[in-house]
């Protein structure tokens, strides 16, 4: 398949686009970031990319020694991983994140995949990078409409997104996947909790409302 980024342009940058710039790329990196992956897994990720086109970038990723290919005697599956160069590019993919948080957010448009797991790495990312503190460890349990609990901790130094523990979280939120992602994505000033229902300790749901800059009349409508 034909490259399309080829700037004749003696920077960093420019080769930097050259080699990680084409369509998906990038996406893929960050959907490797969370671990290694199967290519139907980012199939599923990727949304709207077809066989061909992810065919086309595994291997011009793995060309580029950014990812590599796990494949085993006897193992049907192949599963891709980031190679220490591909991550090294995990600062690039989160600085892209909290920019598009900041400056590019937007509810989904129709037919647009929409993962909620990603919004839970976005959340811990985005904290992360913002040097968002809490006075002491937290964790958040988010219930969706998809069947499965999402989960995102603090643990006094930096935010993840994870598995949720065996005891009960500080705060547990239910909604269905639309409301999540309007609450997600309205800029902070405009946040209300329209379809979400919250509960915990009055203290640690307070907590979670004020890290995502809720109003305060909605604060209030909390029981």
């Amino acid at each position: 398949m034909t490259r399309t980024k080829n700037y004749h342009h003696f920077c960093p940058i420019a080769r930097s686009l050259e080699v990680i710039g084409e369509k998906w790329s990038l996406l893929v990196v960050r959907d490797l970031l969370r671990g290694p992956a199967r290519f139907s897994d980012l199939m599923r990720y990727l949304g709207g990319i077809t066989p061909k086109w992810l065919t086309a970038r595994l291997r011009e990723l793995e060309a580029a020694g950014i990812i590599t290919r796990d494949s085993q005697p006897g193992r049907r599956e192949v599963w891709y991983k980031l190679t220490e160069k591909g991550k090294g590019l995990g600062p690039v993919i989160e600085g892209l994140l909290v920019w598009g948080v900041d400056n590019a957010l937007r509810p989904p448009l129709p037919g647009e995949a929409v993962f909620p797991e990603q919004t839970v790495y976005a959340t811990a990312t985005y904290h992360n990078s913002k040097g968002t503190q809490l006075p002491q460890p937290v964790e958040w349990q988010i219930d969706l409409d998809d069947g499965k609990s999402h989960a995102v901790s603090f643990d006094g130094k930096r935010w993840r997104p994870r598995r949720l523990s065996d005891g009960p979280p500080d705060v547990a939120v239910t909604a269905d996947r639309d409301s999540w992602m309007r609450f997600v994505t309205t800029p902070r000033a405009e946040r209300e909790l329209h379809g979400l229902a919250i509960q915990g300790h009055p203290e640690r749901v307070e907590e979670f409302l004020r890290t995502f800059g809720v109003l305060q009349a909605s604060m209030a409508a909390v029981s």
